[in-house]
């Protein structure tokens, strides 16, 4: 049995190589960071034993880990031809074309936001200014160590994404016209 290939996702036309790949990276940043917040919840020794997760912040921290995925997944939509025309099984709106400041508005605002955020997250575990300390949540070398390689790639997520959304816009805003020489 094969799959139809009009139902696979396409890359858009005018799409680079180096956005293909980059859309690629992107929708994957996310999964170190989502494998050690399941890892915490598991019960896996990422943290200090000590810490006991009542049920509702293990459902926030699974549910944190699946939003951001799909954040990170939407990039896609920024090289594949449906981030550029809605997809035909769609009700009423199938098959119409996305104005390219819906999707660019939400991803420049998104970059900014990863940015800030991820940035202000990272000085403060580094400055140890979390509550309780980073030695009291993390009191091994080893620990500390998973923690930085699973979240430090988030720091590049913000700015990667904004390279992206102008990568986007631009593919998608129309040329000027070229005048013809005049006198």
């Amino acid at each position: 049995m094969s799959i139809p290939t009009d139902s696979m996702p396409r890359a858009a036309s005018g799409v680079t190589p180096g956005a293909h790949r980059l859309a690629h990276v992107l929708a994957l940043i996310t999964l170190p960071s989502g494998l050690w917040r399941i890892a915490l919840v598991a019960g896996l020794p990422v943290a200090n034993a000590a810490i006991v997760l009542p049920f509702s912040e293990r459902v926030q921290i699974v549910g944190l880990s699946l939003v951001a995925e799909v954040l990170a997944l939407l990039s896609l939509g920024l090289v594949q031809r449906w981030g550029e025309i809605l997809p035909g099984w769609l009700p009423l709106v199938g098959g119409r074309p996305i104005h390219r400041l819906a999707a660019t508005i939400p991803a420049a605002l998104g970059a900014a936001a990863l940015t800030g955020i991820w940035t202000f997250a990272v000085v403060n575990v580094w400055r140890g200014t979390t509550s309780g300390g980073l030695d009291y949540f993390f009191p091994t070398v080893a620990q500390k160590v998973i923690l930085l390689v699973c979240y430090v790639p988030l720091l590049a997520w913000g700015p990667l994404l904004a390279v992206l959304t102008v990568a986007y816009f631009r593919r998608r805003t129309p040329a000027p016209p070229v005048e013809a020489g005049g006198a």
